[in-house]
């Protein structure tokens, strides 16, 4: 499957060709999974909330398979301190919200905060669109392949307090996985990797990415994590 569109930098295409074998799965999960099968959560029927998008990449580093992810500055509005996909609100700039923007905006996204080179970036596939209510945002994920790594850290100290990369093998491992309880009651899927709770949105997505590729091990659900009053 490959289809191009003209970017302010050139063409973005999504292309599902010379993916490394062990992508197999994540491809034909996000080919075949249903919205409701990521979250509950769905965009509000009247068309309301923020666009904007996240790219969730996967690279090969010195363990195997690996996601991108960066923690938020602590000093930001929304979700401040929590470790995330890169991403954001789509520009005007990045076109239809309902064609290509999400993904023009989840590399320049991703580029204004880590410096990756979106060059390096092969984009293989789309989930759908997902809601999350404590902000507003609709949120379309783009998922890619990070054919030439290139160096990523911290842009702007405003925006983001660092930048990593988690093995897979760390996310799948039973020791990381726990759920995550917030005061207010919630409850959902949460990794303790990289010195960081990662949780929330980040979190939900990862949990069912691992679950319909087939890479989910047993864990133990009833292992806690409770979160800051803040969060």
């Amino acid at each position: 499957m490959t289809r191009a569109s003209h970017t302010r930098g050139g063409p973005v295409t999504v292309s599902t060709e010379g993916l490394p074998g062990w992508l197999d799965p994540v491809v034909h999960a996000v080919e075949t999974v249903e919205p409701l099968q990521l979250s509950r959560f769905l965009p509000p029927a009247d068309g309301a909330g923020r666009q904007s998008a996240v790219l969730i990449l996967f690279g090969e580093g010195e363990r195997g398979p690996e996601l991108l992810l960066m923690e938020r500055a602590s000093s930001l509005r929304s979700h401040a301190g929590q470790p995330s996909f890169p991403g954001g609100a789509l520009d005007p700039e990045d076109g239809d919200p309902k064609g290509d923007g999400p993904l023009r905006a989840a590399l320049r996204e991703a580029e204004e905060e880590t410096g990756l080179d979106p060059a390096g970036v092969q984009i293989f596939g789309v989930l759908p669109r997902l809601y999350i209510p404590v902000s507003g945002f609709v949120v379309t994920p783009v998922l890619g392949w990070w054919r030439e790594p290139s160096p990523v850290g911290v842009v702007d100290p405003n925006e983001t307090a660092r930048v990593f990369t988690v093995p897979v093998a760390d996310l799948t491992d039973a020791g990381n996985r726990a759920t995550a309880v917030h005061p207010r009651g919630h409850k959902g899927p949460a990794f303790l990797v990289e010195s960081a709770l990662v949780w929330g949105f980040t979190a939900g997505i990862i949990d069912r990415l691992l679950h319909y590729a087939g890479w989910e091990l047993p864990w133990d659900r009833d292992k806690q994590v409770p979160l800051d009053w803040r969060a």
